[in-house]
């Protein structure tokens, strides 16, 4: 099994949500409003020096745990509707888990994915 974080602009939401429904198999996400910053990080791109204001930009992060086998289709549904050419567009990462528990009914693993 595969966790997959991607942080993404608010308005591609709706967009990556459609795309993903589509995945066969894929069987739920989650999602969070969250603030940070990446590489460009002043007004006019330029990285601040120290001591001076971070301008944090507004994203959504995507939580998705799927099969290993629906890694590659999840991947590429979103990098293909987040995008939009333009600088901060921003990341998708990818890790392994472990395990998985359904609490409902203590299935593990894939099965309680």
């Amino acid at each position: 099994m595969k966790e997959i974080k991607a942080y993404i602009k608010p308005f591609k939401l709706d967009e990556v949500m459609q795309g993903l429904s589509a995945v066969e198999g894929l069987s739920g996400m989650s999602w969070n409003r969250v603030e940070g910053y990446g590489r460009g990080r002043g007004a006019d791109g330029s990285t601040p020096l120290r001591g001076e204001d971070v301008r944090f930009v507004q994203h959504v992060k995507l939580e998705i745990v799927c099969r290993d086998t629906l890694v590659d289709s999840v991947v590429e549904v979103i990098r293909q509707c987040a995008h939009t050419g333009l600088r901060g567009d921003g990341k998708i990462y990818v890790s392994n888990v472990v395990d998985a528990i359904r609490i409902s009914t203590g299935e593990r693993g894939e099965s309680a994915v």
